[in-house]
């Protein structure tokens, strides 16, 4: 994919360069909403909202890593999401435990070639991962999600989220830490390989 034609097909108005561009970037945005907001239909709104702003804005794209700036606009189509939710507090559906937590567990990540046995381990670590991030404030899930799950390095997830480099190395050392912590209580659950901590653009 010729990703910088289609960026400038899509800025004269090529809907369908933007089209592909959606479909190559889709899933990374939906997964970094369902992990902020962990709600299968807000993630699903969010990332529509995203795409919908970013093909708005497309011409004042100047560069750089597009998946970070598309990161940026499903970012804060999240917050505005949370920021609603707080003005419009509901009820889950999902029965829960004594505790409150949902009881169902995420399955959006089980590997389908997976065995059964696997993909129900899968899915318990992937419950114990969503059930520690949704512990974490906002802030600090958020850069855990755009650096550990999607990838990028301190400069962009600065950029992502427009607060200082130092802020962003800050955030990320005390919610690696909580994570583990919080984790610690699943420790059957995950592999020998199994790393938070791996630094990224230090």
């Amino acid at each position: 994919m010729d990703e910088p034609a289609l960026i400038r097909a899509a800025q004269r108005g090529d809907l369908e360069a933007f089209n592909r561009l959606v479909l190559t970037y889709q899933d990374a945005l939906f997964n970094t909403a369902l992990r902020i907001l962990s709600d299968e239909e807000l993630a699903a709104d969010a990332t529509q909202e995203a795409f919908l702003s970013a093909f708005r804005a497309l011409n004042s794209y100047r560069g750089g890593s597009f998946k970070a700036w598309l990161l940026r606009t499903v970012t804060n189509a999240c917050y505005d999401e949370l920021r609603r939710k707080k003005r419009r507090p509901t009820t889950p559906l999902e029965p829960e435990t004594e505790d409150g937590d949902e009881m169902e567990s995420p399955r959006w990540l089980a590997d389908p070639s997976a065995s059964p046995e696997e993909q129900f381990d899968q899915a318990d670590l992937e419950h114990a991962i969503q059930h520690c991030l949704d512990g974490l404030p906002t802030d600090f899930k958020t850069v855990v999600v755009l650096a550990d799950i999607q990838g990028l390095d301190y400069t962009e997830v600065a950029h992502v989220i427009r607060v200082p480099l130092g802020t962003i190395k800050s955030r990320l050392a005390r919610a690696r830490l909580r994570l583990r912590e919080c984790l610690q209580a699943f420790g059957e659950l995950l592999p020998a390989a199994f790393r938070l901590g791996k630094e990224r653009g230090a």
